[in-house]
């Protein structure tokens, strides 16, 4: 028996991502960035691994309906419903050729998103699982395939790394303190400038070219730069809206889970608590800059935080996406990964893992470390394809524990590594203080220690 995965294992890049398509790939891989390849190196191992290509900043629903054109090959279809919503163009560029040959109930895939990539693989499942009557309705003579439902023995697994299920914090934090603005200005510019450069479709792709942004491959039909940027820049079918809190419980709504597919989601958390246990410090970032947007994550909960907002309830984050928004989506149905115990139609949530946003994809980490992750998830995909043929029983699983800690959102003290400043007592600076100052510092170390400890024990109620 195979000691790989039979099935092919799709990529799926998240927010300024890049694929294969690209030719930035070639040098600067978005799986593996500066340390390693990781579609090359499990390619020699003998796995068919694809990094598809996706718009970098565009919605969910658009980079799930560009996921399935690249997958099977023909033009890509937002659904009349929605491009006439969103007020942009139907149809989008053509794929000549499929990404994979034969894909059918017998040959089915894994599909793995990072960030906003596990959004959009989500929303890819759903599409095929259950459709969208709307568009159907819409348009019943040329309705895509995607559209239609009914394909969920199409794929074997979904998989989600540090993904936004319920927003992150960090949208929000810089439109409260007056950034979003500035980015956006900046950023629909930049786009719409290399959308008409030489370098649009071969060093980068912004795939924008149902808002005029940029040409479609082997057209010359932009719309004049101002326009297509107030299109884009009014329009909530973006990926800066399905970010933000409310956007995200709106795709929330829209996504249900399948039952006959395997649902797991890898979670990192940047933030330790120093040895009194009241400050929260990004000190386990591989990329320094995420130790700032986490800074700014931390300064904004504290502070701005709403009172009972879900994805507020925790200080932990990997710098970008905050924990309990990357451990699964609000209102499915979830239990902490069990080997012994691993079901379809309910997320398997793995234990969380020490590291920023970008150490999963290889950025600023050791490659062993990177290969041993997907050495272990590999082998996980590869046990779901053995109780797909049946050489493990697909519904083998013990009972279910919903009133233990599993049942419950993690908090700092649960998740948190351990501190690495060492809880000493208070040093006497001066050598000439005399005992007693020694003694009532030593007592106020003491003093702080015990308040700590009780602070911990009030988290797991």
């Amino acid at each position: 028996m195979s000691e790989i995965c039979k099935f092919p294992i799709i990529l799926v890049h998240g927010l300024f991502g890049w694929g294969d398509d690209e030719g930035l790939n070639d040098r600067l891989p978005y799986w593996g960035a500066n340390t390693c390849n990781i579609k090359q190196h499990y390619t020699e191992k003998g796995y068919e691994i694809y990094a598809a290509s996706v718009g970098p900043v565009s919605s969910a629903w658009d980079r799930a309906c560009e996921l399935y054109a690249r997958i099977v090959g023909g033009p890509v279809d937002y659904g009349k419903a929605h491009s006439e919503k969103a007020q942009h163009r139907r149809f989008g560029r053509y794929h000549a050729e499929p990404l994979i040959k034969q894909w059918d109930s017998d040959h089915k895939i894994h599909l793995i998103g990072h960030s906003f990539g596990g959004n959009t693989v989500r929303l890819l499942a759903h599409l095929l699982t259950y459709g969208a009557p709307e568009e159907v309705e819409a348009s019943p003579d040329d309705c895509s395939e995607l559209f239609k439902g009914g394909h969920e023995d199409l794929i074997a697994s979904v998989v989600t790394i540090c993904s936004p299920h319920n927003g992150t914090t960090i949208f929000k934090a810089a439109d409260k303190f007056k950034i979003l603005p500035l980015m956006k200005l900046v950023v629909y510019n930049y786009m719409g400038l290399m959308g008409r450069s030489p370098a649009e479709g071969t060093v980068f792709d912004f795939h924008l070219e149902q808002y005029g942004m940029s040409d479609t491959p082997g057209k010359k039909d932009a719309y004049p730069l101002r326009r297509a940027r107030k299109m884009y820049g009014k329009s909530q079918d973006n990926a800066e809206y399905d970010f933000m809190p409310e956007g995200a419980k709106k795709l929330n709504d829209i996504i249900d889970i399948s039952p006959d597919i395997y649902y797991f989601s890898y979670s990192y958390n940047a933030v330790s608590i120093n040895f009194n246990g009241r400050h929260h410090i990004p000190w386990d970032t591989n990329f320094k800059f995420l130790a700032v947007t986490s800074s700014i994550i931390l300064f904004y909960n504290h502070f701005f935080r709403p009172a009972g907002d879900y994805i507020f309830t925790d200080y932990a984050n990997d710098g970008l996406v905050d924990l309990p928004s990357a451990l699964h989506p609000k209102g499915e149905p979830y239990k902490y990964f069990d080997r012994n115990d691993i079901r379809p139609g309910v997320w398997n949530v793995m234990r969380t893992l020490q590291g920023d946003h970008g150490t999963p994809i290889g950025l600023f980490t050791p490659v062993e470390e990177t290969f041993a992750l997907y050495d272990d998830m590999f082998a996980l995909l590869k046990e779901v394809e053995d109780r797909e043929t049946g050489s493990i029983d697909k519904n083998a699983a013990a009972d279910e524990n919903t009133d233990g800690p599993d049942a419950r959102t993690y908090t700092p003290a649960q998740v948190l590594p351990k501190p690495k400043v060492k809880n000493k007592p208070a040093k006497n600076k001066s050598k000439k203080k005399n005992e007693k100052t020694v003694k009532e510092a030593d007592e106020r170390t003491e003093a702080e220690s015990d308040t700590a400890d009780t602070a911990d024990e009030g988290t797991g109620e």
